[in-house]
Parts: C-alpha cells; structure tokens; sequence
C-alpha cells in the first residue's frame, strides 16, 4: 500500500502592505491593506521598499482619467527606491540589499514589489532612497521630452511650463547644463521668487501664469533677443497653450506630456468641468502649421516605461544631463497617501512629494 504524498511546500510569500484600488473612480476607494506577495518569478527581482515618489499620474489614473490605468484592481505608483531582497532565476548583476531605483508599470505604492530586472537602477553613491524615488519619472520625462522630442540643444531658447515642479526643475537644470536659455512659466510670486534664487535666472525670464502671460511671455524673448521659442515643454494643456504655440519659432517644437489645467481638488472625477475644459480645449489647425514649420508632439511615459530594453540607455543619458538630487519639496509618512495625493492636487507644491515606506530612508 502507497503512503501518503507529503503535502507540497508552500511559497515562501511575504506579507507587504500596499494602496490598492479596487476599481479607479475615486479616491476614497484607494485602502491600505496586507496582502502576500509571491516570490519573483523568473527574471525579476524583489524589492524592500524605502521611498515612493507620488505623481499628477497617480492621482489620474486612480479617478479614471489615465489611458494607461489597469483595468480592475490595482496598486498605483510608478517609481520608488529600496533594497533588493530576492532575486527570481536567470537574474545575474544584483545582489542582495543593493540599494535601487525602481522603474514600474504601476504598483509602487507597497512596502514590497516584484518587478523586472531590466526596470532597476543603482542608486547614485550619496543620494537618500527618497532623493533616488524622486529622480526616475521626473527626470526621464525632461530628459525625453527636451531631447528625443524637442531637439533642444545649446543655444536653444525653451519654455517649460510649470518650472518649479518637479519636471520643471529638472528640464531647468538640464537647459542650464546644456547652455540653452530657459523661459520659465510659474503659478505665483512666491514660486517665481524661489526660482529666480534657486537659478540664478534674469527676472525677465521668469513670468507669472496670470492675465499678464502674454506680456510677460513677449518681455522674456525681447530680453533673450529671440524672436520665438525653439521648444516649449507643458504638462498643463490650459489658457497658456495657445500663447506659447503662437511663440515658437520656425522649426520650434510643442512638446505636451500632461493636462494639468484638467486636474481638479475633489476625490471624484468633476464630470461637468471636465467636460467644460475638453469642450474649451486649444485646437490646432494641422494645414495651419505648414507655412509656419511648427511641430507638435506629445507622449506618455509610461510608453517607455513598457520598452524595458530602452530603459538602460535611456536612465544612463538621463543621470549624464540631469546630475543634480532632485529637490524634495515634502515627505509623508506611508500612511499618509491620501494627504500627499490631496497635496499635489493643491497646485501648491514645489518639488517632489514622497512617501517614506520607513521612519529612516537612507541609503548607507
């Protein structure tokens, strides 16, 4: 008579905790939980996280609002920093507790993540795990939207929208490093002033998005000598669009990665405003732009966050343009997810927001 089989082994999981959704719409769906997390399958690696960066993307596509959001249940973030504590087979050039920077297509939010190898990166000797959080989204998006896209080189005169965001800073200091001249477009006086500090830009240079954008924008370009923009870099898609596209010089490139003029404060999605500003939104004329030689573009990057074999080359071309640590402009405790959404809903940042996944976050 046979014995009994022994009963198989069961995966080693580990209990993460993780902001899940269970269907985007709204942000009080959005729930702390413990959930397991298996092992990493072949070619992935398992990640203890330390920090998470928090994005316009995060609260986009947790209201619906994201082309790319998963559909059904889902973990939001697209980048955080941590240490490595399991490798999946066929993984070779990590080992474990090296401290990186984590590229994913969503599920950032979490204490613990699987995610492919190709998608790590080393952290920069130096940096905290919440200076490396804030780096990979904001610093790659600059980096492609200023020169796979835009073409700006030194000399380039450039506008970027919203500077003294986290992608603004960064397009700044990539703009500085490559001796191009930088426009700068802020929401307020205090932002302005903080700017023109942090830079050490001409005033003239740096304009205020109020009734006055038109002036100011024709003030900038006296100044430089310029009579249009070579590039202009926007993630707000609102009243100063067309202002800005009727300022690019010939050749000059729009180059669009965000609406955040749509973003609105409530943890719902604003159907009636949103369906206001679509109605009201800037329209380009294609034949239009012919006889002016303007281009328009516009990207998600989330696309290149899916060509895993690009992400090498592009997070090292990036990190050779933008050295500089990114600049923290707030950090929450794990818990705190819905004040640090609630936040960059506000318009009223400056920098990055983080989440720290632990009290201490650093790497050393």
């Amino acid at each position: 008579m046979l014995g009994r089989m022994p009963p198989r082994p069961e995966p080693d999981y580990t209990l993460r905790r993780a902001w899940r959704i269970d269907q985007a719409g709204s942000l009080a769906r959005l729930k702390l939980i413990e959930e397991p997390l298996p092992p990493p399958a072949t070619g992935e690696v398992q990640v203890e996280v330390e920090a998470i960066g928090v994005n316009f993307a995060d609260v986009f596509a947790c209201l619906g609002l994201y082309s790319a959001t998963p559909k059904g249940s889902f973990v939001p973030g697209l980048e955080c920093a941590g240490r490595v504590r399991q490798m999946g087979s066929g993984v070779t050039g990590w080992r474990e507790g090296d401290a990186v920077i984590v590229l994913t297509r969503f599920g950032g939010y979490t204490t613990h993540l699987n995610v492919d190898a190709r998608t790590l990166w080393p952290i920069p000797a130096g940096w905290t795990f919440e200076e490396a959080a804030a780096y990979p989204v904001q610093a790659l998006t600059a980096w492609y939207g200023l020169l796979p896209l835009g073409n700006a080189r030194a000399g380039s005169t450039v506008l970027v929208q919203s500077a003294a965001g986290g992608v603004g800073l960064n397009a700044m200091d990539a703009l500085q490093r490559m001796g191009a001249h930088p426009v700068a477009v802020v929401g307020s006086a205090s932002k302005r002033d903080w700017l023109i500090e942090r830079f050490a830009l001409d005033p003239a240079t740096v304009v205020i998005r109020d009734a006055g954008l038109a002036k100011g924008l024709d003030a900038a370009l006296a100044r430089l000598g310029k009579r249009g923009f070579d590039v202009v870099l926007d993630a707000v898609y609102g009243e100063g669009f067309r202002l800005a596209f009727e300022r690019l010089a010939p050749e000059g490139r729009y180059v669009l990665f965000g609406a955040a003029d749509f973003m609105d404060g409530g943890r719902r999605p604003n159907f009636l405003k949103l369906a206001w500003h679509y109605l009201r939104r800037p329209r380009l004329d294609p034949l239009a732009m012919i006889p002016q030689n303007r281009g328009f573009l516009a990207f998600n990057l989330i696309w290149l966050w899916e060509q895993a074999d690009r992400l090498p080359a592009s997070m090292r071309a990036t990190l050779e343009l933008i050295a500089e640590r990114p600049h923290i402009g707030a950090s929450y405790a794990f818990e705190e997810a819905h004040a640090a959404l609630a936040a960059i809903q506000s318009g009223h940042t400056t920098g990055k927001l983080i989440l720290r996944s632990k009290l201490q976050s650093t790497n050393g």
